[in-house]
């Protein structure tokens, strides 16, 4: 009898250590449970708060980038418009200080018009004294008279005006010499001459420091045959003084 009141009494107390470890774990799931829904809740709402602070920093910060942008504009406006009118002032100062203006065209023609009868004969008159005198001094340079260097053009005008003075120079000198020798002088100064007459016309369609080169080259042929027509009239160029 003792033996199974013994037994039964162990049974009894593995129940109830069972139970108690069963509502020990039940609290602890319990305690478990209760405590992340708290936690939980509190992070739901912190996140809420916390979106909720950076909506309103988001919202202030696209007012203040509103306003920026808004006096920003302003700015520029005002910048374009002092630009603008800048320009238009600058565009109207110049067209004031514009020498062909159309109303100074109109009254330019209009003046030139009535003094166009006065003005150009003069101008004309002043065109041909002017290059009357290039053409007197350029024929002074070369030793011929202005008429003869008239007839002549193209850059060794000059020259040829030369060659035809020598000719004529020549052809006096013929009538002089009567002996065959002194014609065959003169033939031999015509040769010269014709030759030189050749030479100024290629010397005219070379490049610019040829063709100076080739004048040069000419004039000083063309200096060699007037001292030798002197030196047969008997005046000796380098003796004089």
């Amino acid at each position: 009898m003792g033996l199974f009141s013994s037994m039964g009494s162990k049974r009894t107390q593995r129940k109830a250590d069972a139970k108690i470890r069963k509502a020990e774990e039940k609290m602890i799931r319990t305690r478990a449970k209760v405590q992340a829904e708290a936690e939980s809740h509190e992070s739901r709402k912190q996140a809420k708060r916390q979106l909720k602070d950076e909506h309103k920093y988001a919202k202030r910060a696209h007012k203040q980038d509103r306003k920026t942008i808004k006096t920003s504009g302003k700015v520029q406006q005002k910048t374009a418009a002092a630009e603008a009118k800048a320009i238009a002032e600058q565009a109207k100062a110049d067209a004031a200080a514009a020498f062909f203006t159309p109303a100074k065209m109109k009254r330019y023609l209009a003046v030139g018009r009535m003094v166009a009868p006065i003005v150009v004969p003069i101008a004309y008159r002043a065109a041909v004294s002017a290059r009357s005198q290039v053409t007197a001094v350029q024929a002074h340079r070369a030793g011929v008279a202005p008429a003869l260097l008239t007839q002549y053009g193209g850059p060794s005008a000059t020259l040829r005006a030369r060659i035809a003075a020598c000719q004529e120079t020549a052809g006096q000198v013929a009538e002089l010499e009567t002996t065959p020798e002194g014609q065959e002088f003169v033939a031999a100064m015509n040769a010269r001459l014709n030759n030189l007459k050749v030479a100024a016309d290629a010397a005219d369609t070379m490049p610019p420091q040829q063709r100076k080169n080739a004048q040069r080259a000419i004039d000083n042929e063309l200096t060699a045959i007037d001292n030798d027509l002197l030196a047969r009239l008997n005046v000796n160029p380098t003796a004089v003084r």
